[in-house]
Order: structure tokens, then sequence, then C-alpha cells
């Protein structure tokens, strides 16, 4: 089981951070204190597998008791668990603007104002940020910034930088995939439908799939699908996108789409993407 410990500023990002990392599969919890960890990572562990990365934010919000956080994350690593900090800090110009923009009153509330409040917090945390294996510095970094520090750290590095795509072949007929980022519709091209020996059979089966490949136009498709797929996905990927959805449809969602959606999977996963594939109308007839 693998720990994640975000901590940092207050105004820094720990809020993003935490739904990045839930996008990315971790269980999250925000604003844990500290003296529960050994107790939950108790009954984490009596859970057979179900959770293999957690992130727990723990900060200033839980007051002096964030003194005993660097005592409990050196007790989960002598139990033996993989236990990272990830500090995220920023400046005071870029904290201070911050808070007036959202409006937000500082956890620490200081009566000298929102500068002392944010000086008493580096000095609290001090400890932390000089322990942390991980810093990020947000004062001048956007969204997608952050987003690709946080893959760059923590996506698995055979999973196409943290992307998960979904190919779905689907039938025209029982209506369009909702859910679709990508729609192709292959009905162009000669329906195995209208062949005795292929009607019952499905672009799961080899002579299916030689017979929707066996013409021309079918291959050149697939070529400049694949091509269109090399060009498109880094920049999704670039953008912050977490999944992407793409659907194949032909008429009843049983040969030409199961075709293509099969030959774009395996193009994909040549390429080190995770890949599901899924037949959403397959045997619906």
């Amino acid at each position: 089981m693998q720990y994640t410990i975000v901590t940092g500023m207050s105004g820094s990002g720990k809020t993003r951070v935490i739904r990045y990392l839930e996008d990315m599969g971790y269980f999250c919890i925000d604003n844990m204190p500290p003296v529960l960890i050994p107790k939950f990572s108790e009954m984490l562990s009596s859970v057979n597998g179900n959770f293999n990365n957690v992130a727990l934010v723990i900060d200033i919000r839980v007051g002096d008791m964030i003194n005993e956080l660097l005592f409990q994350i050196n007790d989960l690593k002598q139990k033996g668990y993989d236990c990272k900090l990830l500090y995220l800090n920023a400046d005071d110009e870029t904290l201070v603007k911050r808070y007036k923009e959202t409006r937000r009153q500082h956890p620490l509330d200081n009566s000298n104002g929102l500068l002392a409040s944010i000086k008493q917090e580096r000095e609290m945390l001090s400890a932390l940020y000089n322990a942390a294996d991980y810093v990020i510095d947000t004062s001048r970094m956007t969204t997608q910034g952050l987003l690709q520090e946080i893959k760059e750290i923590y996506a698995p590095k055979d999973s196409g930088q943290g992307l998960e795509i979904n190919v779905m072949a689907f039938g025209f007929k029982y209506g369009m995939p909702l859910d679709a980022d990508l729609v192709f519709d292959v009905r162009c091209f000669p329906n195995p439908f209208y062949i005795d020996e292929l009607k019952h059979k499905t672009g799961n089966d080899k002579e299916v799939q030689d017979y929707v490949m066996s013409f021309p136009t079918a291959v050149e498709f697939m070529e400049k699908l694949e091509d269109l797929m090399s060009f498109m996905i880094p920049l999704y990927i670039e953008e912050g996108k977490i999944s992407l959805s793409i659907a194949i449809g032909c008429t009843g969602g049983k040969h030409r789409s199961v075709t293509m959606t099969n030959k774009l999977a395996d193009y994909l996963k040549s390429c080190g993407y995770k890949v599901n594939v899924s037949y959403r109308d397959m045997g619906r007839e």
C-alpha cells in the first residue's frame, strides 16, 4: 500500500491536487487528524488489496496536531508502508491574492492580519517543508501546469501518462452513446450482415474481420484513424484529460464496428496506452 501525505500552505492548491489524485485512482481523505493515521492504516490493511494508493491531506487546519505528522509518517514507514510527503508552497504575494479573490478566512486567523497568519503558518510547517519528498511551488503555475507536475510524479509510467482510453463499438439503430468524446461512423463499408455465413458471427470472429478488412477503403480508414489518434491523444494528455471515450458505430454494433474497435484498441495498446474495450450492443439483435 502506498501513502501520499499532501500538506503545505493554505491556498497553495492542495484541494486541486487531491482531486487530481482521486481522478488517478487514489483513495483520498481531506483534513484527517494525524492521530487517526495508525487506526486508519490498520483498517485499510484489513481490506484485501482494495486500497493500494491512498492520499491524505493534512495541514494547519488540524491545529497543533500538525506537529505529530512527521512522527506518524515515520511510523508508517517503519511498518513497511511506502509513504511520501508532498508539500505545496506559494509565495506570500500569491497567497494574499488568492485569499482576496476567494474571500475565505485563513485557518489561523492571526489578529495581526492575513500576512501574519501566513508567516505563522510557514513557521509551523517548516519541519514538514524540510522533510518533504516533493515540493511544488504553485506561485506562477497554471492549473494545467500543476496537473502536469502531479502526473509526472504519480502517474504510472506505463499507462499513457495517466490517460485511460475507452474504445466502444455500438449500433446506430440503438442510439448514439451519450458519454463518447469522439464518434466514428463505419456504416460506409460493406456489411457482413448480408453474407449468410457471416450474419450470425461478430467482429470478434476472424472470418468477419477478414471480410471487413478485405476492402482497401477499410484498410485506409484504419490507417488514417491511427494517424489521427497519434496526433490527438498527446494533445489531450497535454491539456490534462484523464479519460478519453472513443465510439465506433455501424448499424447494429456487431460486425464492422466491433472489427474496427478491436483494430484501434490493439493499435493504442501497442502505443503504451491503458485501453478498455466494450461492445455496447453486442447480442441485442
